[in-house]
Parts: C-alpha cells; sequence; structure tokens
C-alpha cells in the first residue's frame, strides 16, 4: 500500500486536477449526456421524508442478555404441542433453574418480533436490468443480524455445491430490507469475519469464495469409499490405529469448526439486538456424555462456545448440508469377500456389507446428533434430512419469531471461582401451566461476569483491532472512506482510496506561536475475498497548523489519499482507523471494491468520481468533492468514469452503448434519467472510453443520504454480459 499525502479539504479543487488525469491515464473525457435535474417540484413520498426519530426496539434492548453478579438475564422461546409461539406467558407460569436449583425471577418480558416477513430487496430496474445499489445501514436500521457460517471444514465436495447454490438463492431472494447478512467460512482469516452488509455484490463475492476444504474432515462426498480390511493376523489391530488416527483428525476439525463459529460470536457481540448464527455442515461429532464431555477437546469447545453466544444474545442454528444420504454399498467401496469373513457369514449377506450399512448409519447419526447438540444448548433449531438446503434456510430464519427476557438475581456462588476453575452453571427453564410446551433457550454460562468474559481493550493497540474487526464504523471520530477502481494501459489496476477526517473530532494542543497539534495513528488494512490480508499500512502522523489554516482544517476536514496496485481480480475490503492519541478517540470505516478482470474482455466501469460545477470568480464547495461528497439542492454534480471493454462494430469499429443515471434515496428510486447513447468523440484508446455527466439537484430535495448509481448496456455484447453498473453515494445538505 502507498501512503501518498495528507492535505487540506480546501485544496480539493487543484488535487482532483491532478488526480483525475491520473484516474483516467491515457484517455479523453467525453460527455454522455446534457445535465439532468430530478423532478423539480416532487411530492414527498415516505421513502423520502425524513423518518421520525425513534428508539427502536434494537436499541433499547442492546444488552438483551446480561450475566452480571446482580442479573443473569437470558432469552427464551416458548411453543406450544403444534409448534406455535405462546406469547401471554405470565412470571407465576414460569420457573428458571440454575444447577437444578430454582431461582426467584425479578425481570420477565416478551418482546415481539418487527422484522415481518414480507419483501426483499428491490427488484432489478425494468429498463437496464441492474441491480439497485445498496443503502448504508446504521445500527438503529438493522432489522436482522444474519452471520450464514458455511462449516467448510466439514462440508464434501459435492455438498459445497448445492451450499453455494441455496446461499445465492437466499441472497437473490429472501433478504429483507433492513438485514445485515454476512456469509462466512470456518477456514477463512479474520478478514471474513466483519464483513456484514446489506450490499448483495459483496455477499455474492463471498458466495464464490466457497471451495471445497480438501484437508478438511469431508471427502468428494459426504462418506468416503470403504477399504477393505487389511489382511494378516495384524490387520484388526492395523486397522484400529488407522480408525484411531481419522478420529483424532475429525476431533481436531471439529474443535476448529467450533472455534470458528466462537469467532463469529464474539464478533456479534457488539451489534445491537438479538442475533441469529447457522452453521451449514455435513455434520459434526460431538460427544453429550454428561461431565465427561468437558474433558474432550469438542465438549470443553463448546462449552465456550454456549457461554459466549448467551453473553452476545446470539442464536445457533444449524443445517445438515448432506440432508438425506444412501447407506448401502456402491462401486466404489471396497468390501470383504463373499465367502468368508475371518471365517464366518451371516445370514444377510457377507460380513463385510453388514458392517458397512451399520457403521455408516452410525457416522450419520453421530455427526447429525453433533448438529442438534449445538443447537438446542444455544437456544437454536436443528434441520436435518433435507435435501432443500435453501427452504432450510428460510425455515430457521422465519422461525426467529419473539422471545422472552427472563432474569434472577444470582446466589454469590454463582459467581465463586472456587479452586480457580470457572464452573460452568447449566440453565433450565419449566412451563407450570396446563398443557405441553417446547422451550427453547442457552444451556447455560460460566460463572464469569460480563466485565471480566470481555474487558474493555485499553492499550491502544486493542483499541484499534477492535476498530477494525468491528462490522459497524467507530464514531469517536467522524471519518469517510472512498475506494475507486480504475485501471489504466502502463500501470493495470489499481484502487485509490480518500479517507476523510472531520478535524473537530481530534484534540489540539496549543504551542508557541500560535500553533497547533493534533497527534494521531492510522492504520489501513487491505483484506482478499479470502479474509487474507493484501496489504497494510501503520503509521502515526501529527497534524500542525495555526491562524486561518487552523480554522480552514476545523471548517473543512482534511484527505489522506492511498494508492494500491491490484495485480489479481477478485474483492476486496479496504478498513481504515484513525486514533487521537490525547483524547483516545476512534474513528473507523471500511469500502468493499471489485476488481474485474479486464483481461476477459468483458464491460466493466471504473469507480464514479463526483465534483461540483466550476464557476467563473467562485471557489467550489470543497465539501462536494469526491472524498466528502456533501452536495447543496440546487449544485449541478458532475459525475465522471471509464468505461473498458466495450465491443465494437465490425464495420464502423465503434461502440453501441446506453446510458442511463438514477438516485437512490433508502433503497428506493426517486429519479430515474433517460437511456441515452454514448457519442464517440474520437477516443485515442476504445478499449477505456472516458465519460461524464451531471445532475442538477433539486432545490426542494429532502436532506439526506442517496446513492447515484449509472448503468450502462452495451448493445453488442452477449446478452448475459451486456449491462454493468456503477454507484457511490452523497449526502444532500440544507
Amino acid at each position: 500500500m502507498l501512503f501518498r499525502r495528507l492535505t487540506f479539504v480546501t485544496a480539493q479543487n487543484n488535487l482532483k486536477a491532478r488526480l483525475l488525469p491520473a484516474l483516467l491515464l491515457g484517455v479523453c473525457l467525453v460527455a454522455v449526456s446534457h445535465a439532468q435535474r430530478p423532478s423539480p417540484s416532487p411530492t414527498p413520498t415516505p421513502s423520502m421524508q425524513e423518518a421520525p426519530k425513534q428508539k427502536s426496539r434494537q436499541r433499547e434492548d442492546d444488552d438483551v442478555v446480561r450475566i452480571t453478579t446482580n442479573l443473569v438475564q437470558v432469552d427464551a422461546m416458548v411453543t406450544d404441542s403444534n409448534g406455535k409461539p405462546v406469547t401471554d406467558l405470565k412470571p407465576e407460569e414460569v420457573q428458571i433453574y440454575e444447577d437444578g436449583r430454582l431461582r426467584k425471577i425479578t425481570n420477565f418480558s416478551y418482546l415481539a418480533d418487527t422484522g415481518g416477513r414480507g419483501g426483499g430487496v428491490a427488484p432489478p430496474s425494468p429498463t437496464t436490468g441492474a441491480t439497485p445499489p445498496p443503502f448504508r445501514l446504521r445500527p438503529e436500521d438493522v432489522r436482522r443480524t444474519i452471520a450464514l457460517v458455511v462449516d467448510d471444514l466439514g462440508l464434501s465436495f459435492q455438498t459445497i455445491y448445492s451450499t453455494r447454490r441455496a446461499l445465492k438463492k437466499f441472497v437473490d431472494e429472501q433478504m429483507r430490507p433492513g438485514d445485515m447478512v454476512a456469509i462466512i467460512r470456518t477456514s477463512g482469516g479474520v478478514g471474513t469475519l466483519q464483513q456484514f452488509t446489506s450490499d448483495r455484490r459483496q455477499l455474492y463475492a463471498a458466495i464464490e469464495a466457497l471451495k471445497w476444504y480438501g484437508t478438511g474432515r469431508s471427502g468428494p462426498t459426504p462418506f468416503e469409499p470403504t477399504d477393505p480390511p487389511t489382511p494378516g493376523a495384524k490387520g484388526a489391530e492395523v486397522d484400529a490405529q488407522k480408525a484411531e488416527m481419522e478420529g483424532f483428525r475429525e476431533d481436531l476439525s471439529t474443535v476448529g469448526t467450533l472455534g470458528a463459529i466462537s469467532h463469529v460470536v464474539r464478533g456479534l457481540r457488539d451489534l445491537p439486538g438479538r442475533k441469529t448464527v447457522v452453521v451449514i455442515s455435513d455434520g459434526i461429532r460431538i460427544n453429550d456424555d454428561g461431565d465427561r464431555a468437558r474433558d474432550t477437546r469438542a465438549g470443553r469447545a463448546l462449552q465456550r462456545l454456549i457461554d459466549q453466544a448467551a453473553r452476545a444474545s446470539v442464536v445457533i442454528h444449524t443445517f445438515n448440508a448432506s440432508g438425506l444420504q444412501r447407506v448401502s454399498p456402491s462401486a466404489a467401496d471396497s468390501l470383504a469377500d463373499s465367502s468368508t469373513v475371518s471365517g464366518a457369514r451371516t445370514p444377510d449377506g457377507p460380513r463385510g456389507t453388514v458392517q458397512l450399512v451399520s457403521d455408516r448409519g452410525a457416522a450419520i447419526n453421530a455427526r447429525q446428533a453433533g448438529l442438534t447438540l449445538l443447537a438446542e444448548k444455544t437456544g437454536g433449531t436443528a434441520v436435518r434430512n433435507s435435501n432443500d438446503l435453501s427452504a432450510g434456510i428460510r425455515r430457521l430464519l422465519d422461525d426467529a419469531g419473539g422471545y422472552y427476557l427472563i432474569g434472577y438475581q444470582p446466589d454469590a456462588s454463582t459467581f465463586d471461582a472456587g479452586t480457580g476453575r470457572r464452573l460452568f452453571h447449566k440453565l433450565s427453564l419449566r412451563v407450570t401451566r396446563q398443557g405441553k410446551y417446547s422451550v427453547r433457550m442457552r444451556d447455560g454460562f460460566f460463572g464469569v461476569a460480563d466485565e471480566e468474559a470481555s474487558p474493555s481493550p485499553r492499550t491502544p493497540q486493542g483499541q484499534i483491532t477492535n476498530a477494525l474487526l468491528s462490522p459497524f464504523g467507530a464514531s469517536g471520530i467522524r471519518v469517510q472512506l472512498t475506494s475507486l477502481f480504475a485501471n489504466d494501459a502502463a500501470n493495470g489496476s489499481f484502487m485509490r482510496s480518500f479517507l476523510y477526517v472531520d478535524a473537530n473530532d481530534l484534540t489540539f494542543t496549543e504551542e508557541a506561536d500560535g500553533w497547533r497539534t493534533a497527534t494521531f495513528d492510522v492504520v489501513a488494512v487491505t483484506f482478499d475475498e479470502g479474509g487474507n490480508v493484501v496489504d497494510q499500512m501503520s503509521r502515526t502522523d501529527a497534524l500542525r497548523v495555526r491562524g486561518e489554516g487552523y480554522q480552514q482544517v476545523l471548517k473543512h476536514g482534511f484527505v489522506y489519499f492511498v494508492v494500491l496496485p491490484i495485480k489479481k481480480s477478485g474483492a476486496y475490503q479496504l478498513r481504515a482507523v484513525l486514533r487521537d492519541h490525547n483524547s483516545e478517540r476512534i474513528g473507523s470505516a471500511s469500502q468493499f471494491v471489485e476488481i474485474p478482470d479486464l483481461k476477459k474482455g468483458r464491460l466493466a466501469l471504473s469507480g464514479l468520481m463526483l465534483s461540483t460545477k466550476e464557476e467563473a470568480g467562485r471557489q467550489p464547495d470543497p465539501q462536494a468533492g469526491e472524498a466528502v461528497r456533501h452536495f447543496k439542492s440546487g449544485m449541478v454534480m458532475r459525475y465522471s468514469f471509464v468505461i473498458y471493454n466495450a465491443r465494437l462494430d465490425k464495420d464502423s469499429r465503434s461502440p453501441q452503448l446506453q446510458v442511463q443515471v438514477q438516485l437512490f434515496r433508502g433503497g428506493q428510486p426517486v429519479f430515474t434519467g433517460k437511456v441515452q447513447s454514448f457519442p464517440l468523440n474520437n477516443p485515442p484508446d476504445l478499449g477505456r472510453l472516458a465519460a461524464s455527466g451531471a445532475v442538477t439537484l433539486g432545490t426542494n430535495m429532502v436532506p439526506g443520504e442517496y446513492v447515484l448509481q449509472v448503468t450502462v448496456n452495451d448493445l453488442l455484447a452477449d446478452e448475459k454480459r451486456r449491462t454493468v453498473s456503477q454507484w457511490i453515494d452523497f449526502e444532500v445538505m440544507k
């Protein structure tokens, strides 16, 4: 990562003149349309009006589960004999037990699910077929937080394919407005964890990254072909040693899966409301053998996960991706000779066949039992023996419903370490109302208060790491990150990023002669689609200004510029953190960027650059540039981009492109421009066509966040690859 410069936003006008030629190197700027204006006096629709400021249920119940020395509060779902939620229980109709001892309920409430079941994401544009852009979700906007954990450590080559297909169907058809979703691999790095998003492009990239993990515990199919018994006197001993080694390897892989899920759960802790994790796997083996289960690696890992899920208010559902499996022999299996097996026959065939069917049946039950156990002990549901993964995911997510919050005051002994060992306390709930009821709740927790279990990081490194991993940007310092893809013939593909910093949130110290200095740390990390760190930058900087310069930097802020050459196409995420030394306040932001493979010759667009119209004798508004993008109603907002790999007519050697501009607010279109033909103006490079246009913002546009989307259709390209779009967010100010 190349750190370029720090500059005041007031200098952006001149800076843009330097950067734009670099971004569009070797091409001419060609206007694609005249300035367009949204309807001059639109009647405000619900999507365009400012929503009344209400305290959402998620914000009220950020910490729905509490485990402290004064209060243990857990969530539970209750259903009747028909599987319908029971929503009208009274405190006297419920009993809660800790380690088998009845506790007196001090807190009791029922929270209904307000997420709704209807409505997916906005449909593609009927004019262009382009997917509408996402809109940024703040914590208070989130209705459901969903982590789809793909256990590629335990998925076969066969089931990886069906999993990818089902996940794509979920993204296409089952996501709802207000969903914050992550698709996470158990074998992935830390960078895959926090990609919670409403951006379907990012989720598609995560799905495409799902590959069979050959060294996991599942082979090409959910069950490996059987080998014949080892011959000779010591054959049974050799086979037993092989089985023991295989069991050890599977146990380690299971611990790896549980550890990865724990990592996900810890990351979900600071997100608002009740969270859902769906684990998709061929199966895991966890022995539920009372206290002895604690002495196994998987048993101890399971208990840690149960405790973490309770503290993070996370419900874990499981889905057995292998579905219904045949256990009878296939052509790939090597069985014992049909005449004798160890000198004996069985009535229904050679003992090798009988043993194969028995072993496979036991393996199916053990693996499914492990998934069932994981769901039951964390308040979730297990789906098994189903070959419809997409329907299974929908069933699990629609099962969220409402839940009870039940609290009691624990005894001092609950958090007494005693011999120094952290005791795991079992929880259970009993409904005393007449009838038959099912209860889903946490299995228990360790006798450690929340403050001790998850202490706040105190070191600068810990604070920065937490901010890097947070799915929502830290807001102690207002920062804004913009990353744009571009490509030129000399240098190939690269990503240019702008990190804008609001200087009012920094702490300046006064020095002699009127100088003021703010010292801060800046960290930027780029992850690829596999969660691996591609590049990183970390440095300490000081901003030293005085007089008019100090006033200007407070008014307009300043910008960092980072340029990262990209050698490989794919999905990337840049995360940046800025920490003020004096106040220890932190600001962070992240940006997802797709780098297309231009060598394949497919139509692609660069990132969009926004600016304002320059008027003679007037200095342009420094806030209305590519780094900040704060525009006032009535302004002319200019945009520019590059079109790559447009097909050329064989006779005229010219492209046939159509361009359309749309504005979105809250995920809904508020302005759709006309479809216009792209005018060719003798460009030096037909493979890189520079384009620009403008939109005049209506004087009565409602202040708030908007998205500009540009869609390009190539009429000469194949139908499946003729449409591409690019979008960028901006804000209309009063």
